[in-house]
């Protein structure tokens, strides 16, 4: 099922990326059976995908084809590179609301990229992928034995074929290989002239490559409850792009609408189904071509849209959930969904949404600081007393100066930090510029109770910070 399901997509993406169709079919096998191996997350499809094609599409049409897939072999061992150096650690600054709207974004996407098989086409389309629809709601309530997909795509083949129904099929995408993958050795100098030429587009497909495969991996870490090692799969994808290279592939990622048929539909869950994908997506092309060109992509569609039904998060959209979430958890989520259909990149969208949830965090956090002063009666005179509460950091500690008293204050000065935390040089520079104040007019103040790093940055760069006042 997900082998059929990758063939007009891998063929769709060859042509995004301006090489022939073979080119991302074989580049899907290869890279299907090469994770299977190697993946740190079982059961995930990697294959061909949109958004590396759109990524490295200016290469095959600006340099040619040794220079792609020169690029796709930068762009695998860059991979490998970023993941020994720990990218995938960086997955858990990505909140929950970013992954709530890249899996509702990828399900707008997956529909949306079903409307061209949808709009000036045969009218017998429609009732195809109603039909279609209607297996795959039906049959899985009757019998878990058959996947509901592989029936409704044989159902509607088997009506095409028998009434000889004129409408788009698979072979109308492009013409499928009759032989196997050669290996593919780039013809380009090695100098820095083509590091040059090559490098942005390699950089800019390995990171889109892996931030869409570790958030492919988490989302189905969530639903098969099951952890996946992020790092392991990060230098995977690097070797299976290399792969794919050297057998004149295009690279790609973690294919999020393959991997939720496999996932989700069809209950998958070791790293046999991913190799089986591979095995099965040769056989079809290379043996079976024939039968699997005769495959109308009204049955296709009507699986996509499926897929589209049970991705997205409708629990998120109800309008309890919108009214007991905050506004700024929401926000993130519609940002997050909004770039991603804007730039048809998932990247982008996540990105843009990391973005506006740290921003809306640092302005929470802004307000959380708050100053309490009491004036003591010692032994030595008057003290004005002040208790810091909060994180400072350069968001938060701006307005601090504003807040002290200082021709009111009596001579002596203390400020306590038992309950704050010092994170920055903005912080630093404000309590400079307090100490500055107080010093112009003839008192002292005297910081005190800060933890074992509140010190050190405040004794590392305190009065290294230029002109406090």
């Amino acid at each position: 099922m997900v082998a059929i399901a990758l063939i007009p997509e891998a063929i769709a993406f060859s042509i995004i990326a301006g090489v022939d169709p073979k080119v991302g079919l074989f580049s899907s096998f290869v890279m299907a059976i090469t994770i299977a191996f190697v993946g740190g997350r079982p059961a995930m499809i990697t294959a061909a995908t949109g958004a590396v094609a759109l990524v490295i599409a200016p290469v095959a049409r600006e340099y040619g084809m040794d220079y792609f897939i020169a690029t796709v072999l930068l762009a695998g061992a860059l991979q490998i590179v970023l993941s020994l150096c720990g990218v995938a650690k960086l997955m858990r600054f990505i909140p929950r609301s970013v992954m709530v709207g890249f899996v509702n974004a990828l399900a707008i996407l997956i529909f949306l990229a079903q409307l061209p098989q949808l709009i000036d086409v045969p009218w017998q389309v429609y009732p195809l992928v109603a039909l279609g629809l209607i297996v795959l709601v039906a049959l899985p309530k009757l019998t878990s034995v058959v996947p509901a997909p592989l029936v409704s795509i044989a159902l509607v083949t088997s009506i095409t074929v028998a009434f000889a129904i004129q409408v788009p099929t698979v072979g109308d995408q492009g013409e499928l290989p009759r032989s196997l993958p050669e290996l593919f050795i780039p013809n380009v100098p090695l100098n820095f002239e083509t590091l040059a030429v090559i490098a942005p587009y390699a950089l800019a497909m390995a990171l889109v490559g892996l931030m869409e495969s570790l958030m492919t991996a988490k989302l189905v870490d969530e639903i098969t409850d099951t952890p996946s090692n992020k790092t392991r799969e990060s230098w995977a994808q690097g070797v299976a792009n290399i792969f794919s290279g050297f057998l004149g592939g295009m690279g790609g990622c973690a294919v999020i609408g393959q991997t939720m048929i496999n996932v989700k539909t069809s209950g998958a869950r070791t790293r046999i189904s991913t190799f089986l994908a591979g095995v099965f997506l040769l056989a079809l092309i290379v043996l079976l071509g024939d039968v699997v060109a005769l495959i109308p992509m009204a049955a296709l569609v009507a699986v996509m849209i499926m897929v589209t039904i049970t991705t997205f998060d409708w629990h998120s959209v109800s309008p309890n959930t919108l009214r007991r979430m905050p506004k700024s958890e929401t926000a993130v989520m519609l940002i997050t969904v909004a770039a991603v259909i804007a730039t048809h990149n998932l990247a982008i969208g996540v990105i843009a949404g990391v973005c506006t949830a740290a921003i809306m965090f640092v302005r929470r956090v802004a307000h959380f600081v708050t100053l309490d002063r009491e004036v003591l009666d010692t032994a030595e005179g008057a003290v004005a007393r002040y208790s810091v509460n909060g994180q400072l950091l350069f968001a938060s500690s701006n307005d601090l100066t504003m807040q002290f008293s200082y021709s009111e204050d009596p001579d002596q000065v203390v400020v306590d930090f038992s309950k704050a935390q010092i994170w920055d040089a903005s912080s630093v520079a404000v309590l400079d510029a307090i100490e500055t104040k107080y010093r112009r007019l003839g008192k002292s103040v005297t910081y005190v109770g800060m933890s074992e790093r509140s010190a050190n940055v405040h004794g590392r760069l305190s009065g290294e910070l230029g002109n406090a006042s």
